[in-house]
Order: structure tokens, then C-alpha cells, then sequence
């Protein structure tokens, strides 16, 4: 199976110098736990990634309300992401690897085209289980888990 076959396709994205208040809009309304950010002026080339958590550790950390501060101000520069023509088991292993639940599937040029969650994942194998096919074992989604929500050790 491919990663195709599970991303969701209908991704909203924000840009760098969007506020992180337009960023939790886009979770709140559309329930997701982070948002896309590609570069200004419409090319769609993904150039980050903010979370729910990178939105309030920002804002806690900045003693600055939402509204007043960027989207640049909080996301991830350096983001793991996957093809569309990628196996399922090899973004699953990045997941694990950089202990992340999303993964943003792009183009060869980097553009956006959508995003993979590890509850696609695990809801394909939960399916597949019932009708016991091997592509996606219910024991490697809980092992990407496992490694995701692993704690990280930060060296002192």
C-alpha cells in the first residue's frame, strides 16, 4: 500500500508571516493538531510545519498573545516528509524515526499535496485486520507509537 492510498488530499496550509492566531484557526475548524506552511505568493512548496504545541509553547515562552505573533515565530524548519508513490512501512519508519504522528506528502518540486497521520494508519490496519490483509499490522502501528510518543533525550 502507498502513501497515497491514506493522505488526506484536502490540506489547509498557512504561510510564514501568517499569525499563529490564523494557525489555530485552521486546527480549530478543520479538528487537526497542526498546519502546513508554504512559502508566500501561492507556489504551495512546503517550507515548514506548526503544531498545536509549537502555538502555545511560542506564546507562553513569548509572553505575547497569538495575534501578534508569526507563524515563523514557532514552526519547524526542518520537516520529515513523504511522497505520494511511498510505501506506507517507509513513512511509517521516518515517524518513528523522528518521533513525529504527521508527515506532509509532497511533489518532487516540494509542493504540498497533502498530509499523512498516523491515525490514517492506524485506522487502515484496524481495518484491514478485519478483512486480514498483511499490508498494515496493528503491531507496527503500535510500535510507531511507541517510538513517537517515546520520551526524547536531550543531552545536557
Amino acid at each position: 500500500m502507498f502513501v497515497e492510498h491514506l493522505m488526506t488530499k484536502d490540506v489547509w496550509a498557512c504561510t510564514p508571516t501568517d499569525s499563529l492566531r490564523e494557525a489555530a484557526r485552521i486546527m480549530w475548524e478543520r479538528d487537526c493538531g497542526c498546519v502546513p506552511v508554504v512559502e508566500g505568493g501561492g507556489s504551495g512548496r512546503l517550507v515548514g510545519i506548526v503544531t498545536d504545541r509549537d502555538a502555545c509553547m511560542c506564546e507562553y515562552l513569548q509572553h505575547r498573545p497569538l495575534e501578534e505573533l508569526h507563524v515563523a515565530d514557532a514552526m519547524t524548519h526542518d520537516v520529515r516528509v513523504c511522497h505520494p508513490s511511498d510505501p506506507v512501512q517507509d513513512a511509517e519508519s521516518t515517524m518513528r524515526e523522528a518521533h513525529v504522528r504527521r508527515l506532509p506528502v509532497v511533489d518532487d518540486a516540494g509542493q504540498l499535496l497533502g498530509l499523512l497521520s498516523l491515525a490514517d494508519i492506524a485506522r487502515e490496519a484496524a481495518h484491514e485486520s478485519g478483512g486480514k490483509r498483511i499490508d498494515l499490522s496493528l503491531d507496527e502501528v503500535a510500535q510507531t507509537l511507541g517510538a513517537v510518543v517515546e520520551e526524547r533525550r536531550h543531552e545536557a
